[in-house]
């Protein structure tokens, strides 16, 4: 086998009961190279990655790592052995210090006392391997105060302790500003020049081409094809991804506005002042800005989760000077939020309690369930929004992100709500999954909802907005047109200056 070739996998087979998880996959990854794992939720990246990393042991097929044939059983092993993963939810002990976190498993011990650890030693070696890849945390300082970002600089630490040779990192830029993936990135190159060979799982496209240097995609469980980062091309990149041709992702057939139905006057906040918007049927106006800006605490207020403390808003035709969330609900708003897994649902239910969690008094009026109606409910919702499960009784922590993401937009959609806030309505999901939130979304304002999106994506921004408001620090700063928007616009906005628009605004 190559030198340069750390690990290579070959015809790897997987099987779960009732499933067929890898069908005959293979990878190769090169010392020093960053190879992307591209497919949709359920093409089999994950169960590859936790296969390589001693989380799974295959079925059939070969695996080799650093020259010779292996077959991990533990994660002890591949760690024991220079590999790491860094998962897309972070592992990391919150009332531990950032030392302890970098070298559980692995104190060092005091000389002659080795049941005694040493932690000025472990102190000192994690201020090297912090200050080696140019993380400026103090290794005393407890998890539990680290922002997400610095977290994900810890892991990554903390894989390094390890002495590795291959790091897998999944979706490792999803909760992190565009400052932090720029650090993100630095340490990459880093690790690149010391020889570490890295398997990066992401759903972001305008990643792959910075980061990567080879593409494998997978479908379906089943290796489809490997290519060269930087001269491939990104159509047939998504058509090898979902077996189909997207074509344009953005649909919109722009429609004359309707009637007002949201509009604010001299609205403040806790984080936000004079804010002034309005919103029409038949419209997506997004709040677009900087982190901090105080998008989405706009989005609170105006739903009631958080206090209005100067100025009023009106809503079809109401004015609303105290909102709670249920009197919103009841008016005809809904709110998805931000973070569907914390608040947007309950996972361990089943998709049909899911989608009348919102709407009980209107399913249920005499308060009693039946499991009935609930069944009927939660089947209709799965049918019109084509989420993927055989019935509405799967339970909701066991769906994709994109079919977790329909199941919220149902839920809203039972309670006749017909003002829509969307925050970040396509985060973690896959490409397929986002071109059908799109249609759905699209589909909803030719109907008649309004819609206000906050989304970090500029892409997302431009591709489907009718108007967007641009912030900065608390306010608004400008109002932009379709025939306005474009990345350096909006960027002049966010920043108050002229400043070359990157691909992601943050939330």
């Amino acid at each position: 086998m190559d030198d340069n070739i750390i690990l290579k996998v070959e015809h790897i087979t997987k099987r779960f009961p009732g499933t067929l998880a890898l069908d005959d996959v293979q990878l190769t990854c090169e010392k020093g190279k960053v190879h992307v794992l591209l497919g949709e939720n359920g093409a089999g990246k994950s169960t590859l990655v936790k296969i390589i990393s001693g989380v799974y042991s295959l079925d059939e097929g070969q695996m080799y790592y650093d020259g010779k044939q292996v077959k991990y059983e533990t994660i002890r092993e591949t760690i024991d052995n220079g590999i790491s993963m860094i998962h897309q939810e972070l592992n990391l002990l919150p009332d531990r210090t950032i030392a302890q976190n970098i070298f559980i498993g692995h104190e060092p011990k005091k000389k002659g006392m080795p049941w005694l650890i040493d932690y000025k030693k472990m102190l000192n070696e994690s201020q090297k391997l912090l200050d080696d890849l140019g993380v400026d945390l103090n290794p005393a300082t407890l998890v539990k105060d680290l922002s997400i970002a610095q977290q994900q600089m810890v892991e990554v630490v903390k894989a390094l302790s390890n002495s590795i040779k291959l790091l897998i990192m999944d979706e490792p830029t999803s909760s992190l500003t565009s400052k932090e993936i720029e650090k993100l990135f630095e340490i990459v190159e880093k690790l690149k020049q010391k020889g570490v060979a890295i398997i990066y799982i992401s759903h972001r496209m305008d990643e792959i081409k910075r980061i990567g240097d080879q593409v494998t995609v997978m479908r379906d469980g089943k290796y489809i094809d490997t290519v060269d980062a930087k001269t491939m091309d990104m159509d047939s990149i998504v058509a090898m991804m979902v077996g189909r041709t997207i074509g344009n992702m953005y649909i919109r057939n722009y429609r004359e506005p309707g009637k007002v139905v949201l509009e604010t006057k001299n609205l403040k906040g806790l984080r936000f002042r004079n804010v002034n918007i309005k919103i029409h049927e038949g419209e997506i106006v997004s709040l677009s800005g900087l982190i901090g800006a105080g998008r989405t605490e706009i989005a609170k207020a105006l739903f009631g989760d958080e206090p209005i403390l100067e100025g009023s808003y009106s809503f079809l035709g109401k004015e609303i000077n105290k909102p709670t969330p249920k009197e919103c609900i009841k008016q005809g708003m809904a709110f998805l939020v931000e973070d569907r897994k914390e608040e947007g649902l309950i996972l361990p239910m089943p998709i049909k309690s899911n989608v009348v969690s919102a709407s009980l008094t209107k399913v249920f009026p005499n308060k009693i369930i039946n499991a009935k109606k609930e069944k009927e409910v939660g089947d209709k919702y799965r049918d019109m929004l084509r989420v993927v499960s055989p019935n509405s009784d799967k339970v909701v922590g066991e769906l994709s992100g994109g079919n977790q993401q329909k199941v919220v937009i149902g839920k809203w959609l039972n309670t006749d709500c017909r003002f829509i806030i969307f925050d970040e309505p396509t985060r973690g999901i896959d490409i397929g999954a986002k071109a059908e939130i799109y249609q759905l979304m699209d589909n909803l304002v030719n109907e008649g909802y309004a819609i206000l999106m906050i989304s970090s994506e500029l892409n997302e921004v431009i591709g489907m907005s009718d108007r967007v408001y641009v912030m900065k620090e608390g306010e608004i700063t400008g109002e932009l047109g379709r025939s306005e928007l474009t990345q350096d616009n909006i960027m002049q906005k966010a920043l108050g200056r002229r400043e070359k628009a990157n691909d992601k605004l943050n939330a």
